[in-house]
């Protein structure tokens, strides 16, 4: 191959710096060395690389195009050594976190800023999915670390034993409705037979390979579908449902007024949410996480309670 890394980065250093002279200096080489390697890789190619009339190095059509694809490659080159330098050190090339809806993202915000201080050099990748959707971002393998997963998880991760999971906490679910709803003046406790006759708002179990998974849904009941728990939020603060919400979330428009809390004869199904992942993977910024997620300060953070 004519092309190399090295002849790129001639490109380069004289496109940046303005002269052949000038990108000598840079490279710390000989300027008749860099003219040399021009040279060579017009003739290699049978391409004129550079326009030589003017006092500065010009770049023809084709120099430009072949400098503009060439800092593509030069940066994936760049890219490749830090990877096989983070692999060497134990650390993750990218670190792929799933979070399950019912975890507001801000609270994660300081665990990720912890992690950022640690210039570790690992790429986070976040996703949000909802119930069976979390478990099979885990299992299917898009996904390294799962946090507040619901449930025990589908059988696969009971039986294989090739996952860990710990759990994270249980989330305080409130019944609340609009004021304007009819239920937000019904005599307490509410019964499910009265719950069931009015719409729930739900947010849609993401999993596409798993068996759905459903929390606080009454049998027959109308259901509208939401795609976030925000959106959730915002359906039952305009009337058009009721459900249950985690209490950290509803609790400013409880305060306020814009939702009102009903008791239950029936309570939401508090079950532990956890968080899971391979047995098998070792890397140093998982089992970061997994420290930090130990934590019981950082755990009540994630899951609202107080």
């Amino acid at each position: 191959m004519n092309l190399t890394l090295d002849a790129l980065q001639i490109l380069d250093a004289i496109d940046h710096h303005g002269s052949f002279a000038a990108a000598a200096l840079a490279l710390q080489r000989v300027p008749s060395a860099i003219t040399y390697s021009v040279r060579k890789l017009e003739d290699d190619l049978d391409v004129l690389l550079f326009d030589r009339r003017g006092h500065r190095a010009k770049l023809t059509d084709a120099g430009q195009e072949l400098l503009t694809q060439g800092r593509h490659i030069l940066k994936a080159a760049q890219d490749l050594e830090q990877r096989v330098q983070r692999a060497a050190t134990g650390w993750e090339v990218e670190l792929r976190l799933v979070i399950d809806g019912a975890i507001a993202f801000d609270a994660l915000l300081p665990v990720i800023t912890e992690f950022e201080r640690q210039a570790c050099g690992t790429r986070l990748r976040i996703s949000q999915e909802v119930l069976s959707g979390v478990w099979e971002s885990l299992v299917l393998g898009r996904a390294d670390l799962a946090i507040g997963a619901a449930f025990d998880g589908p059988d696969i991760v009971r039986t294989q034993g090739g996952f860990q999971t710990r759990i994270l906490g249980q989330i305080d679910w409130v019944f609340a409705v609009a004021p304007s709803h009819p239920l937000a003046s019904a005599p307490e406790p509410l019964s499910a037979a009265t719950i069931q006759a009015h719409k729930i708002v739900a947010v849609g179990d993401t999993g596409r390979n798993f068996m759905s998974m459903t929390a606080g849904l009454l049998s027959g009941q109308e259901t509208l579908t939401v795609p976030s728990l925000q959106a959730k939020l915002s359906a039952q603060l305009a009337g058009l449902g009721c459900g249950h919400l985690p209490r950290s979330i509803a609790l400013p428009h409880l305060k306020s007024g814009a939702l009102v809390e009903k008791a239950t004869q029936e309570t939401r199904l508090n079950a532990d949410c956890r968080y899971v992942w391979r047995s098998a993977d070792k890397g140093k910024a998982l089992h970061w996480f997994i420290q930090r997620l130990s934590d019981p300060v950082v755990q009540k953070m994630l899951v609202g309670s107080n």
